[in-house]
């Protein structure tokens, strides 16, 4: 077993707010106002959107890097849905500056959908819980 990424919360005052470390990394998390909280960090679906979009651009890069191709400029943005028969899916869209060939489109659809956070999401995750 290898651990890849490790991340934890401590709550804050404010209703829904937290403190997220990772790393040497920290930010708040929070929930809209819409849903009582202040704003002030993204929410947990917009975390798992990020995720997914950074691991998309960064897949894309090294992709690009290791076959010495020039992608340009390019954008990656992804919204998670939700329908009232409880159906989830996230919609993701990449935007490049400059003009791709056909072949290259096919490529990027091609990797983008085998980036690693993308294998993850699309396969069934055990998460197992405990107390300490």
């Amino acid at each position: 077993m290898a651990i890849i990424a490790n991340a934890e919360v401590h709550r804050l005052a404010e209703p829904w707010s937290g403190e997220i470390r990772t790393g040497t990394h920290q930010f708040i998390t929070d929930k809209p106002e819409s849903f009582g909280g202040q704003d002030k960090g993204p929410a947990p679906y917009d975390l798992i959107c990020s995720g997914l979009i950074a691991c998309t651009m960064i897949t894309l890069r090294m992709y690009a890097s290791h076959k010495d191709i020039e992608l340009g400029e390019f954008s990656v943005e992804a919204d998670f849905n939700a329908n009232k028969q409880g159906k989830e899916w996230i919609e993701r869209r990449l935007s490049f500056a400059q003009p791709l060939s056909d072949e290259l489109k096919q490529k990027v659809l091609e990797i983008s959908s085998k980036t690693p956070v993308t294998k993850t999401l699309l396969r069934s995750l055990e998460i197992h819980t405990v107390l300490v």
